[in-house]
């Protein structure tokens, strides 16, 4: 193995990668919708030929463009996924989890690469040294190296669970907050409407709240508990005034679709700067998209100008956007994927806010 095409893959065709990534989209919910079918029925051979066929592609696509990194990855999945058949080891959650997360981490390394993106936090060296030993594995051992590399790559133990949709306990108002509770109430009433959008919102609003609540207060209350309620209730309720086609659409999104989005904090933030006591609030939901490095919007602010809410939510929004992912592909959801690849594109977030979340995560995990 070339640990250089591992740590800093060489783009030898440019197009060819692009259209690997493009096929990927498409490879990736077959993997997914095929570990899910053999999890139910790991004795159905049509279904194991299925998942070795997609997996078998996605390598075949990458030695096609030259692109090491996705036969390093593929490869041992394909391996293993031959000892399955011939019947030497069985299809446990621990390897399905695993499949999984490789094909996530292929998919965030291609982008990675064709941005010109940091691959050092995919941690690509232990995943593709993990799995070639995992392909050697007695089949006694494969689970307990399954769970090994799962949380060698993640940082988190493989325990799949599920984030709680019920309301958390939130803060009392200020009593210098002029009408703060009916503010609340108001607000809370706008993100249930922007909910009954779609049936995958559901439950979306208070588990980015629960997340956002707790991150803050692990952080020892950095950000007025009040004021972070507001924003988390309001931050996507400009999306209402674009066209339902763009907010809702699945798949890729054009650069025209992408120009409308970067209009829907401002419109929130509008709202709330009308009104006495939210200003706090107005500014967190106004830069919930901009990133450290500058490079997020509206207005490109990098780290020390974006306020330690907006710091928050863009963590936890962020989240839940992978779990809305992962649901529009049709699979369970699963923290530890979600908080994988959070993790793995930290860049993307505050470093002082990414450990916090972290703690309430793991104490999600192993509660």
């Amino acid at each position: 193995m070339d640990i250089r095409a591992i740590i800093s893959p060489t783009v030898h065709d440019r197009e060819a990668l692009e259209e690997f990534a493009d096929a990927l989209v498409d490879r990736a919910p077959e993997v997914e919708r095929d570990v899910a079918r053999l999890k139910k029925s790991p004795g159905d051979r049509e279904i194991t030929a299925d998942l070795f066929r997609a997996i078998h592609n996605i390598k075949g696509d990458a030695a096609l463009c030259k692109f090491d990194l996705g036969i390093a990855i593929a490869h041992p999945i394909e391996s293993m996924m031959s000892r399955f058949r011939e019947g030497e080891i069985g299809f446990s959650d621990l390897l399905a989890e695993l499949i999984l997360l490789a094909v996530d981490r292929l998919e965030l390394a291609t982008d990675a690469v064709l941005s010109h993106k940091p691959l050092e936090n995919l941690r690509l060296l232990d995943l593709v040294q993990g799995l070639e030993k995992l392909a050697q594995a007695p089949a006694d051992k494969v689970d307990a190296r399954c769970a090994e590399l799962i949380e060698a790559v993640t940082g988190f133990p493989p325990v799949i669970t599920g984030m709680s949709s019920r309301a958390p306990k939130v803060a009392t108002p200020k009593a210098e907050q002029i009408n703060a509770s009916e503010d609340l109430q108001f607000f809370r009433s706008l993100a249930m409407q922007f909910e009954s959008r779609s049936p995958l919102f559901k439950g979306r609003t208070m588990r980015i709240l629960r997340l956002a609540l707790e991150t803050n207060k692990t952080a020892g209350n950095a950000v007025d508990p009040v004021q972070l309620e507001a924003a988390v209730y309001l931050h996507d309720i400009g999306m209402m005034l674009l066209p339902e086609v763009t907010w809702l659409k699945v798949g890729k999104m054009t650069d025209a679709d992408k120009d409308l989005l970067r209009n829907h904090p401002g419109y929130a933030a509008g709202l709330l700067q009308r009104m006495h006591g939210w200003e706090e609030a107005a500014e967190m939901v106004a830069q919930h998209h901009e990133m450290p490095d500058g490079g997020g919007y509206p207005n490109q602010l990098d780290g020390a100008r974006i306020c330690a809410g907006a710091k928050i939510l863009s963590i936890v929004d962020a989240f839940e956007a992978v779990m809305l992912k992962h649901i529009h592909r049709g699979k369970n959801r699963s923290v530890l994927r979600a908080i994988a690849e959070i993790n793995a594109c930290d860049k993307q977030f505050a470093p002082e806010w990414i450990a916090p979340f972290n703690a309430v995560i793991r104490k999600t995990i192993e509660s």
